[in-house]
């Protein structure tokens, strides 16, 4: 026990005394894991808005004008029967009709010109969110439009390829900074961990004279660099939840869209920005005290 209070206050001591160059590390370290945090929170966000727009994605399926009751009633069974369609809402081209000329108001007249009901009967079909893929889609699309009475399915193409190739570099770039970041991080600490070592080499000596051992001189060093991780991480997290509020509360006043894509870090994740800081920290320290020689 006695063994362990010397490692904290030696520690802590050291912290005291290089307080300037550990405050920088801090900060080096603190600034690094925020553009990490904020560039995985638009990710985050950017996921969301996709969730929720694929809650609603969907296949328009539009029938021949001439298809009859009992092919409508098969399709239909075949829809609901799909393992991969969610939800099956049939329209008939009344229905079609009366929301058109709703839609048209006062220009509604202009649909009495024609001598019979141009629109054709539709289903609006729901798929699976975890199938929301363009080759997925495209694919069922192609299947769906083979099938007797169907005249032609439409969906969102163009809008579903741009959003997946949107998320799919968003992924790419968050793995690639939290790559940068963890080597930056890890190298920042590296060298504090060394200096400091460097700068205490006679006390060091003069422990080593009376009998230490190298795990005795160097676990105080561990300890310092998985304070500055843990500190470093702290302030990124406050930074972040304070810029998460300051959006959600005063942002959306003036910008009331922006709460519809503005979705908060789950509680876990800002307990974890600390812990990612001292592992990273800790990392940087092990490896500077392994590679130093007496």
């Amino acid at each position: 026990m006695k063994i362990l209070r010397y490692f904290f206050d030696t520690a802590f001591r050291n912290i005291r005394i290089d307080k300037w160059a550990n405050l920088l590390t801090i900060i080096s370290i603190s600034i690094g894991l925020s553009i990490l945090c904020a560039f995985v929170m638009i990710t985050f966000n950017m996921d969301s808005v996709i969730q929720r727009w694929s809650n609603s994605f969907g296949l328009v399926v539009y029938l021949n004008q001439d298809i009859s009751k009992e092919t409508e009633a098969s399709l239909q069974k075949r829809f609901q029967q799909d393992s991969d369609i969610t939800e099956v809402t049939y329209i008939s081209k009344d229905v079609a009709l009366e929301e058109v000329k709703k839609s048209l108001g006062t220009n509604a007249v202009l649909i009495d010109d024609f001598n019979k009901n141009p629109l054709p009967s539709t289903f609006e079909l729901k798929i699976k969110s975890s199938l929301l893929d363009p080759l997925v889609i495209k694919k069922k699309a192609a299947d769906l439009k083979t099938l007797f009475g169907v005249n032609d399915v439409l969906y969102g193409e163009k809008w579903l390829s741009s959003l997946s190739v949107i998320a799919k570099t968003m992924k790419l770039v968050a793995i690639v900074f939290a790559c940068a970041i963890f080597i930056a991080t890890t190298f920042t600490t590296y060298n504090t961990i060394k200096i400091f070592f460097y700068r205490r080499k006679e006390e060091i000596k003069t422990l080593k004279l009376l009998g230490a051992t190298n795990t005795f001189t160097r676990f105080p060093f561990l300890i310092e660099g998985l304070f500055v991780g843990i500190t470093g991480g702290v302030v990124s997290a406050l930074f972040i939840l304070g810029l998460s509020s300051f959006t959600t509360l005063k942002v959306v006043e003036f910008m009331p869209s922006i709460k519809a894509i503005m979705a908060p870090f789950p509680l876990q994740v800002y307990l974890l920005i600390p812990v990612t800081g001292a592992f990273m920290s800790l990392l940087g320290s092990f490896i500077a005290v392994g590679k130093i020689r007496y």
